[in-house]
Formats: C-alpha cells, structure tokens, sequence
C-alpha cells in the first residue's frame, strides 16, 4: 500500500446549553478529522478534541505532516510515527502538534487494520470482547441544583451502571461536599464514585484540604487534582489522601507518563490516543504500565479506546458520555456510535477501529476557512 493524500479539516458541534467544570465554561465542542488515503482506494480516519484549537491542529496535519507521509506504506506505523515526530521534534513534543500526530496515527491504524482484514483489538492482542464503561457527568449547569444532579445520577443507574463520575472543584469546599454526599446517597454504599477536578486547587495544601474532605464518601479516585504540569504538587496530593489520584487526559508522550510513575504523582492513568501521539505512542504507555500493575481508564473517545482497552491485560474502564446530558458530542458525527448495555461496551467486529464516520454529518457541522 501507498499513501496518496492526507486531508484534515476542523469540525464545531454546538452545544444546547453552556456547560461547565470546575475552571472553564464551554457553549461548542471542535474535533480535527483527518483523512489518510492510499492509492489502492483504502481510507482510514483519526480525529481529536480541538479545544477550540481544532483549525490549528488541521493546519499542522496538512502543511507539515502530509509532506513526510505522501508515497510511505500506512502499515509501517512504527516508523512513520518516529519521523513525524522526530521530524518536528522543536515544535511539536506535545500540545497541539502531538494532537495533529495523533489524528494521522489513528488514521493509519485504522488503515493497517482494515488492510489485516481484523478489528483493531484483535490485531492489537485481543483481550476481551467487551469492556466495562462508567457513566461520566456530574457537570455544571446553571440550573441544576442537587436534584437535578441526583436525576442525572439516577438515568446513569437505570441504564446498569454501577460506576459513575461528577466534576468537583467549582464551588466552595463545604458546597462541593454536599453535591459529592447527594450523589453517593444516590448510589448506595456499593457503587463506585469517581470525581474529577479539573487540575483546579492551585498547591497541595488547598488541593489536600478538599480532597481529605470527600473521604468519608469513599471516592475510587480524583482525577487531577492539581494542574498536571505540578508533577511534584501532584505528588504530594497522591501520597497524603487515603484514596488514589488519577491523571493523563493531556498529558504527552510515554516519557511524561513515565515521570508521573517515577515520581508517585498518579496511581491510575489516563492516556488518550487522541492527545498522547496516537495509537502506537498509547500502547507503549499502556505496556509500560502494566509493568508496574498500574491500571489504565482512557479519557472519553469511547468508540476508539473501548477496543484499545480490549487489547491490553491491565484496562481497568472506559468513560462514556450520554448524549442527551449535551457534554460530549462527537457521536453526532458517527454512524454507528458504541454504547454501554448494562455497563458493558461490546467491541466491533469490522475491521479496522470501527469508528465509521456519517460523511453528511461531518460536512454539516465542518467550519469554512
């Protein structure tokens, strides 16, 4: 096989309603959709969360990647992720640029496994065949008090889920207590509660502080605490709560996510393929990982991660969105979603990642320019 062209472009689905977490407050979400195309008429797709950087993360695909990848075999992943990289070392470790690598990587897994005639967690490993999901929300809306996060809480038990998430950190400390109370009365003392910060409490005394007072409603973990530059603060907030930090949704490649095992600062990690360089950097992280026994629970991305999780023996959970709380969008641009049944994701049997974009979708909601 060939590659022939290389086609990114950035993507704006709005929300219903402004949505917020604990430092920020959003009214759209953007994706960079890459397309990777051979000469022999195969096409595989990658995307990532632009973060309102969707143009920019494009930009790079088209003028700095394609040039390095027209002509290459799409099965030689290995080493067309190296040159990409190394290629554009000075500008492009992490961040933006790492996100624009990464759209081509999927693409290009996407490729090799449609051309093994395999889904992707079979030619990865193939550990499971499903992979169990938690119900991630918990969000800030102006008009949703503790009923309305017990309301949302509950849709999230009905549909047989027996893990959830909610942001925290917004709020005052003695605020946040009562909304994570509210919700773990909601959900029994049996179920699992995830909460996440954000990175908002700005050093570990603060970021300790709140946290020790979410203890006796018995938190699996919280993610970023602190902001996940603070590797030390990170560190500190990890070893003096009686309940383990979680990190990874930004960070970088298998390096970074080899300092936040040396250093202590996370005891759970959270690489996305869609930020940490693609699917080759995201199976070294995941290996490394299990090395230590140290689990793995991607952020969002549910349609590409539940088969990545499916590949590795040490994949602890997916995150999944529901569509209607309006937070996570991009399945308005899919065409045959993934979704939990009782908690469970089953994995798609096509080849290739199986995440199959609605082309009229994608070109109703493409930003011009």
């Amino acid at each position: 096989m060939e590659i022939e062209a290389v086609e990114s472009f950035p993507i704006a689905i709005p929300l219903e309603t402004p949505v917020s977490f604990s430092n920020r407050t959003i009214t759209y979400r953007d994706h960079a959709i890459t397309y990777v195309r051979t000469r022999e008429g195969r096409e595989g797709v990658g995307y990532s969360l632009g973060y309102e950087g969707a143009g920019l993360i494009a930009e790079a695909v088209e003028t700095m990647l394609e040039p390095l990848l027209v002509g290459e075999d799409p099965r030689d992943t290995e080493r067309l992720w190296r040159e990409m990289y190394d290629g554009n070392v000075q500008i492009g470790r992490t961040g933006l640029f790492l996100r624009a690598i990464s759209t081509v990587d999927i693409a290009l897994w996407d490729l090799k496994a449609k051309a093994a005639g395999q889904p992707l967690h079979k030619l990865l490993g193939g550990y499971a065949d499903s992979v169990p999901s938690y119900a991630s929300g918990g969000y800030y809306r102006d008009e949703k008090g503790h009923e309305g996060l017990r309301e949302e809480i509950g849709r999230y038990l009905d549909e047989g889920h027996d893990t959830v998430k909610m942001k925290v950190g917004r709020r005052s400390v003695p605020e946040e207590v009562e909304r994570v109370a509210a919700v773990r009365e909601e959900i029994g003392p049996d179920r699992t509660l995830l909460l996440d910060a954000n990175g908002k409490w700005a050093h570990a005394t603060e970021a300790i502080r709140a946290c020790r007072a979410f203890e006796p409603y018995d938190p699996y973990f919280i993610e970023e605490p602190v902001m996940i530059d603070r590797v030390g603060t990170m560190a500190e907030v990890n070893n003096a709560l009686s309940y383990p930090v979680a990190t990874g949704e930004l960070e970088g490649t298998r390096h970074a996510f080899a300092r936040l095992l040396d250093t202590g600062a996370a005891t759970i990690l959270q690489p996305d393929a869609t930020v940490c360089g693609g699917i080759t950097e995201w199976l070294k992280i995941a290996h490394h990982a299990a090395a230590y026994d140290v689990p793995i629970a991607p952020h969002y991305n549910w349609n590409l991660h539940s088969s990545l999780v499916g590949s590795i023996e040490n994949g602890l959970f997916v995150e999944y969105f529901y569509r209607e709380m309006d937070v996570k969008v991009f399945d308005d641009v899919v065409a045959n979603p993934l979704a939990p049944d009782e908690g469970m994701i089953p994995l798609p049997s096509e080849p290739g990642h199986g995440v199959e974009l609605d082309e009229r979708a994608v070109e109703g909601f493409r930003e011009s320019g």
